[in-house]
Parts: C-alpha cells; structure tokens; sequence
C-alpha cells in the first residue's frame, strides 16, 4: 500500500463499511465521518497502520493520536479510569468528549499511538458510521482530523480529498459533519483534577492548561493549526480591499459562520468557511468576532491557531 494511490468515495452503507472494514484489516487508512469532523482512521493496534498516518498526514511524531473505541468496556481494557474518570465517560460517551487517562501496561496499542507518553487519548464516538465501523473491527481505531497536519480539518469528504487525495485508500461518504469542531479533551490528574487540554463542543469544570511550553499531551496543542494558507485577521468588522470576510451575526461577509449568530451553526460551518476563503481569490481573510462563551470558546481557539 505504498506510493501514489487512487483515493475512492463510497457511501457509507453496508457495502462501504466492509470495504472499509477490510482495507483496515490489511493496515490501510479510510477517512470516515464523526459528529464532529472527518477522521482519518488506522488500526491502532498494528505499528505500520499507526505510521501510515504520520505519513499521509506529515504529521509530527510528538504529537498524539486520539483512539476510538466502540463503549466505555473497550476503553478500560487500554487505561486507568478513576472514578472521576469513568463519571464523564458514563455522562457524555459516546459523544465529542476525549480522556486522557494513564495508559495500562500491556495495552494492545502500537506505541506510536501515545507518541512515547504513559497516557491515551480515548474517545466513544456518537457519530452512527464510525460506531458502525467500529463494530465491524476487532481492534481500536487511531483516528486523528482527515487532513494534512496544521491545516484545515475536514467536514466534507471533498475537504478530505482536497488535502489527502491520493495519500489514502478510501473516503466513507457520510456528508456532513454536523458538529463541526473536535472533541474537547480533558486530562484526568491522578488527584482527581481535571485539565482542559483543547475546548470543544462539551464544556466542563476544569483548569485550562494554557501554559504556551507546556509539553503535548493530546492532539490539538500545538500553536499553529488549523491553517488555510493565507495571514488571517481576527475580530473584523469590515473586509480591506484585498480581504475575504468570513462574517457572523449582524457583520455580513462573503460567507458567514451564522447569520443569526447561533453558536452551534457557526461551530458546524468553521472550517467549510475556512476552506472557501482558501480557495478565495483575495491572499487575506478577515474574520467576524465570535463570542468566546459556550461553544464560541472552541471556536476561537481554532481562530486563534489558524492565524498564529
């Protein structure tokens, strides 16, 4: 499964997911849809599929990968869960909620999958294709965003073909995402604290680990992210005239997150606003103010990682 490949898209029933199911078997890779972006999905038990992924992906090797599981059952077989631990997952799994948890000794996982820490970064996804598919494996799924490391994630399978196109075997078609940004994730301290690594979709009672060179602990940390190719200006009311505005609530672009500024439909348009302005003619993007409460708060911090 090495070189130039032909990247297909199939529909995501019954027929798609066996396909899938076989190209994972044999350590290929498929993007497939969660409820909150397309993930690029390995065997997390096999060190050859987990490093396809860096591959494809030019992604760093410190950084981690997320690996989904099918229930909180599977789940404790790979980690350490605290009480505390296992209330979130009782609460909001399957769901857009990521664990980092210490990692069990002899836990079937390739090593590269926790990137040489002593923790894993767990989630039971909502979304019914990637439960579906992770029903029809027997291993965990590594599945980080289905994009180029850095740039913008996908919540289309053309935004996975625009980046990875070429780089993977298959793409399950199941439209779009429709939450829009990634998980949050939280660590688990040993003292029963919680440490918000990345804000997402769920929000939580926790310290935001906002210290710049504190070392990675989970996917989405890293201060350059998410980026469409071009300076982006954040907090604009107006477009210059070589801007293209991404607009939101009463300041009208030539896309908007949400007109109506609801928070959880500019969450679900972010990045299919984002990678319009990269295919736009104008070289910068201007973008609205969000409000940074709720949902806005992960909204921002894409924002603020795609201008870094």
């Amino acid at each position: 499964m090495s070189g130039k490949k032909v990247t297909r898209v199939v529909g995501a029933g019954p027929e798609g997911l066996a396909e899938a199911a076989r190209i994972l078997e044999a350590g290929g890779l498929v993007a497939v849809p969660t409820e909150t972006v397309y993930g690029l999905a390995a065997r997390a038990d096999q060190a050859e599929a987990v490093a396809r992924i860096y591959a494809a992906k030019g992604r760093p090797s410190f950084n981690p990968l997320i690996v989904h599981l099918g229930d909180l059952a599977a789940a404790e077989r790979l980690a350490h869960f605290s009480p505390a631990a296992r209330a979130l997952a009782k609460a909001h799994w399957p769901g857009p909620l990521t664990l980092v948890l210490p990692r069990r000794d002899g836990a079937a996982l390739a090593p590269a999958v926790s990137a040489g820490l002593p923790t894993l970064a767990l989630r039971v996804p909502a979304h019914p294709v990637m439960q579906a598919l992770l029903g029809a494996v027997p291993f965990p799924l590594a599945a980080p965003s289905a994009n180029r490391s850095g740039f913008i994630s996908p919540t289309r399978p053309a935004h996975v073909l625009a980046s990875l196109g070429g780089r993977i075997e298959l793409v399950l078609d199941g439209g779009a995402c429709p939450g829009g940004v990634e998980s949050t994730i939280v660590a688990v301290r040993a003292d029963g604290s919680l440490a918000e690594l990345r804000p997402g979709p769920i929000a939580l009672e926790a310290a935001r680990a906002s210290d710049a060179h504190a070392p990675i602990e989970a996917p989405g940390q890293l201060q350059r992210h998410y980026a469409p190719g071009k300076p982006v200006r954040l907090g604009a009311r107006s477009a210059a005239a070589d801007e293209f505005l991404i607009g939101f609530g009463p300041v009208m672009g030539a896309v908007t997150l949400s007109a109506r500024g609801d928070l959880a439909e500019a969450a679900a348009r972010l990045y299919a606003c984002l990678h319009a302005a990269a295919l736009a003619p104008e070289p910068r993007i201007a973008v609205a103010p969000v409000p940074d409460e709720g949902l806005g708060r992960a909204i921002n911090d894409r924002l603020r990682r795609a201008a870094a």
